[in-house]
């Protein structure tokens, strides 16, 4: 039998594909498929399109038609609510979830002004929420493309997923930044395998592979973000750890120019990670998370 997934023909995501391949032990033919999002119909930042599933919905059709058996995605990239008929049903061991600094030993080490590129709203707002004297530049492309960008000094420094760069093994001179000060994104570093519904098989497969630590973070993450309804032009980080004390989880809300922003954390039963991520996101929403949101989307839509 061999297991056909599903995957984007970035050189990241082709990395990640093969290192699922490695794990499952079975024979695997990796089927490239292009997204809307490699086929750029839709801008990286500020496009006022909050559809995350941009890079995984052809993917996503592909399985719901039978032409893969499974998905692996960058779990990140994966919208809180799933096609009917698909589910998430593998999440191997967990990368380094945080974000790293490349170009600068720290944020500290950065001069006033400095020029710091990235493709993401949440490290935009965090940045300047931690340092509004920074220039804030949109970054695109792929890693390779923003590692040449900084090398040929249209930046001072850039921050990418060390998850990231680590996989493809370019995480040299890269700074790891706080989880806390620097909230990832939800499922930053996760694999998410993804299959059709009604495919034991396939679900067996993903199953054997799967870490437990990794599943129950990525879920308390997801959950969080599908009580605050984020999409992709909302300013959304969210971290969970497990720890002596239970299953710990921190996130951020805030606006893009990092004029307002909120965090909260809270800690409970490693069990019900779901009940955790549904209720921070219920506290931060009391606190004034909706408007926060709501505000981010109209700009973002001004973009």
């Amino acid at each position: 039998m061999t297991v056909r997934i599903g995957t984007r023909g970035s050189a990241l995501a082709l990395t990640q594909s093969g290192h699922v391949a490695e794990l499952l032990g079975v024979d695997v033919e990796l089927v490239e498929i292009r997204t809307s999002g490699d086929a750029g119909r839709q801008s990286a930042v500020g496009s006022g399109q909050g559809d995350k599933s941009r890079w995984v919905k052809e993917i996503e059709a592909a399985l719901l038609a039978g032409e893969v058996d499974l998905a692996v995605h960058s779990a990140k990239d994966v919208p809180g609510q799933l096609p009917d008929g698909l589910a998430i049903v593998g999440v191997p061991v967990r990368e380094d979830a945080r974000d790293a600094l490349v170009g600068a030993g720290s944020l500290d080490d950065l001069p006033e002004g400095a020029n710091v590129g990235t493709g993401s709203l949440r490290r935009r707002a965090q940045l300047l929420a931690l340092r509004p004297d920074l220039n804030v530049e949109v970054l695109r492309g792929n890693v390779d493309t923003r590692l040449r960008k900084l090398a040929d000094g249209e930046h001072d420094a850039i921050v990418l997923a060390l998850a990231g760069l680590r996989r493809l093994g370019r995480d040299d001179g890269a700074a790891p930044l706080d989880a806390i000060e620097l909230t990832p994104a939800p499922g930053q570093g996760c694999l998410a395998l993804e299959a059709r519904r009604d495919d034991d098989a396939s679900a067996a497969l993903a199953a054997a592979v799967t870490d437990q630590d990794a599943l129950v973070r990525l879920t308390a993450e997801r959950a969080l973000v599908e009580r605050l309804d984020a999409t992709c032009d909302t300013p959304v980080g969210a971290y969970a750890e497990l720890g002596d004390d239970g299953l710990f989880l921190a996130a951020f809300v805030g606006l893009p120019d990092g004029s307002h922003w909120i965090r909260d954390a809270a800690v409970a039963d490693p069990s019900e990670p779901a009940a955790l991520g549904t209720a921070l996101g219920e506290r931060l929403l009391a606190a004034g998370a909706g408007e926060l949101l709501e505000e981010a989307t109209r700009l973002a839509g001004r973009a």
